[in-house]
């Protein structure tokens, strides 16, 4: 479906579109303007700047984030210029969104672009406060339940509209409704239908009713973003662990073309596949594949000899597709924050891509910056 809605009122600092630009640009922009929402095609939302911010750091993931260091990395972002943050209530059970929520708690609404997920509903557990749960480091007395109906996907909203302080928001995603969620496994088409009765319409309702700006699918397959793009009107498609310099070929040829046809946007979650592109030893939250390993350090080589750190060439090459309209990595500290904006400001000689298609790392036809 093609949608030629536009979203109007309000205004949102938009300056990280620069870090693409360059340092000088970049440092006019440190000091923010307030520029006018960006819209996609048909008038579509698009978030605010091509290098965003994920919260799974902030909500301890992998191992514990003390808050003190989630909220300067928060800061550190901030101060680069960043203005669009993605979280989550599956982020460390609330703790991520109640950290966002802190930090955003003197900050303009108009001034920054937030999103956040749908899918789980939290429920008070005092028996969990403190334990690890899945790939989070130490949860708070919440656990969660799965629920996609249009009750259950409103009651999540006004609950992490609670947790962030907020009366509205810019973004939902509905989240890990996806074949490679482990809890739903075979299931997950059954919970798709739900979401396709409940979660989407009651979304577009939300959506006409001004409590949220757009939504669409948050999730690391293909699959269920082209069935959304076929049942629904979806604006923007969390696009995660699809897209990257590692892994990008089915995402290049399957999903980017049916969003960018549909009108849609992506944004780009996990664009160092969980930190592999970093150096970090896992890949996409699990073991890093032999044959994966392998490429990294094919990569990095080339990227070496051209002055380049593979963090850098990733996530550059992660925003240079024309459907992308934001890329999200993650930052758990400060320095962290500060790297990533740096490698988007970086200038990387044009040979590094044409000897990344000649050694066959990346496809022939997949954009990379001009």
């Amino acid at each position: 479906m093609t949608s030629r809605r536009t979203f109007l009122g309000g205004a949102a600092v938009t300056a990280a579109a620069t870090l693409l630009n360059g340092p000088a640009a970049a440092r006019t922009q440190r000091s923010p303007a307030t520029l006018p929402r960006n819209e996609g095609q048909n008038g579509r939302f698009v978030p605010g700047g091509r290098f965003g911010m994920g919260g799974t750091q902030a909500g301890s993931v992998h191992f514990r984030t003390p808050a003190e260091q989630a909220a300067e990395a928060l800061q550190a972002s901030w101060d680069e210029g960043v203005r669009y943050f993605d979280t989550s209530p599956w982020y460390g059970l609330g703790l991520s969104e109640r950290r966002f929520g802190t930090f955003f708690d003197d900050k303009p609404r108009d001034g920054y672009i937030l999103s956040t997920k749908v899918g789980r509903v939290l429920i008070p557990d005092s028996s969990v406060a403190g334990t690890e749960v899945s790939i989070w480091a130490q949860v708070p007395p919440f656990r969660h339940e799965y629920d996609y109906s249009a009750d259950g996907i409103r009651r999540s909203i006004e609950q992490s509209l609670q947790r962030l302080g907020l009366a509205q928001l810019d973004v939902v995603f509905i989240h890990d409704l996806s074949p490679d969620n482990a809890d739903l496994g075979e299931d997950w088409t059954e919970h798709f239908d739900v979401a396709r009765r409940g979660a989407m319409p009651e979304l577009t309702r939300m959506r006409e009713e001004g409590i949220i700006k757009a939504w669409g699918m948050g999730v690391n397959t293909p699959e269920p973003i082209l069935r959304a793009l076929e049942v629904s009107d979806p604006d923007i498609m969390l696009v995660a662990t699809q897209y990257s310099l590692a892994l990008h070929e089915p995402a290049l040829n399957g999903v980017m073309p049916a969003i960018a046809e549909s009108g849609a946007t992506a944004v780009i979650g996990a664009p160092l596949n969980d930190g592999f592109l970093a150096g970090r030893n896992r890949f996409n939250y699990g073991p890093i594949p032999p044959d994966m390993r392998a490429k990294r350090s094919r990569l990095d080589a080339i990227a070496q000899a051209h002055d380049t750190d593979l963090r850098t060439a990733a996530l550059q090459f992660a925003a240079a597709h024309p459907a992308v309209s934001s890329i999200i990595p993650g930052a758990r500290s400060a320095s962290q924050a500060h790297q990533n904006a740096q490698s988007m400001r970086k200038r990387i000689d044009p040979a590094l891509w044409e000897e990344f298609r000649a050694e066959g790392l990346i496809a022939q036809d997949a954009p990379v910056p001009s």
